[in-house]
């Protein structure tokens, strides 16, 4: 019984089978969502807002989105409710939803050194 549980797990998350649900559309959806995710997480941190003013988990979500998508949306004052750590996850935040997601992760490939495959150019395009 667990055998063909991990067996059918297995052919279920095949290589060829991930790559057919993951389209290029969805990839990219994926990850502004992943972008967006990570700068809420990285503000809701104690040590981006002051701990007078602490920051609510839709503030977070909104100024991360907001910071991403480049639409210069807040509904805090960066200056003073939120740290420097705070200040440069959204400078992190603007520069790649500004530069662009895509050009963003074709430059640190890149600079990691991996080649970029057709599957990723046709991504790209």
């Amino acid at each position: 019984m667990v055998s063909r549980v991990i067996t059918s797990l297995r052919d279920e998350f095949r290589p060829e089978v991930v790559r057919s649900y993951l389209t290029p559309p969805r990839l990219l959806a994926l990850g502004f969502a992943a972008v967006i995710f990570a700068g809420t997480i990285l503000l809701l941190l104690p040590f981006a807002t002051p701990p007078e003013r602490p920051i609510t988990a839709i503030d977070a979500f909104f100024t991360a989105t907001s910071a991403v998508c480049v639409t210069g949306l807040v509904v805090k004052d960066l200056a003073t409710d939120f740290t420097l750590f705070g200040q440069i996850v959204i400078l992190f935040l603007v520069q790649v939803g500004g530069l662009g997601y895509m050009a963003t992760g074709t430059i640190l490939t890149l600079l990691i050194g991996r080649r970029i495959g057709m599957r990723e150019r046709l991504l790209l395009r």
